[in-house]
């Protein structure tokens, strides 16, 4: 009886550890398994890439000043580029606007994030010709 008694003890010991290895085992993989879940889906600590956004041509005060009153619009085109838009309704306006969103390499060399047209030029034009020049003081110096 006393053999069947310790054949007894062993074997609920035995059960035991193995019960106790599955659980940990399982506790493993799910933890496991919500780690890779949270780092894919966006909860993680880690940060995800993002561009810069720029939108439209970076003009300088340097650059604007090059624009002279008088000069033809392919002499401004030269100098500036393409404007961000020609107003169909007033067609001798052209409207230089620069907007940039900061992404994970522009905050990386803290550059400002510009909005809301905050850099705005405008070129008028009369007969082909530059007639006046607007906005030069919303435009960066360097």
């Amino acid at each position: 009886m006393k053999n069947l008694l310790i054949n007894s003890q062993k074997l609920t010991h035995l059960v035991t550890k193995q019960s106790v290895a599955k659980k940990l085992t399982k506790l493993t993989l799910t933890s496991a398994l919500l780690s890779v879940m949270a780092l894919s889906s966006g909860c993680s600590l880690f940060s995800v890439y993002k561009i810069d956004i720029p939108q439209g041509t970076p003009i300088t005060q340097k650059q604007a000043k090059r624009v002279q009153v008088g000069m033809s619009q392919a002499q401004v085109l030269y100098l500036l580029g393409n404007p961000a838009f020609k107003d169909t309704i007033e067609a001798n306006r052209w409207d230089y606007i620069y907007d940039y969103e900061a992404g994970t390499v522009g905050k990386r060399e803290h550059k400002p994030n510009v909005h809301n047209a905050q850099q705005h030029l405008v070129v008028y034009f009369a007969n082909g010709k530059v007639s006046r020049i607007q906005g030069l003081k919303s435009l960066p110096v360097k």
